[in-house]
């Protein structure tokens, strides 16, 4: 309980040290903004979109297909107390 307190307020003290400190004429938060507006990240946003959207998407369908099948064959109460 002690060490999620201590890593709470670590992560609480970096948010706000990178939301309010002042690295030159942008906090680190707006550094990250400014780096993720250029055209070579949008450029990486798009190749990374275009190459990994297939994979996602057949991701995405085994999925809802195993949904479909534990609806229709009755087994998706996998916490229930009726379990034998």
């Amino acid at each position: 309980m002690i060490r999620l307190l201590v890593t709470l307020a670590i992560i609480g003290t970096l948010a706000f040290c990178g939301a309010t400190v002042k690295l030159g004429n942008k906090t680190f938060f707006g550094h990250v903004r400014a780096i993720w507006a250029t055209d070579e990240a949008k450029d990486l946003k798009k190749g990374v979109k275009e190459t990994a959207g297939p994979a996602v998407g057949k991701v995405k369908r085994g999925v809802e297909a195993g949904v479909k099948a534990m609806k229709e064959d009755g087994s998706g109460s996998a916490g229930s107390a009726h379990h034998r």
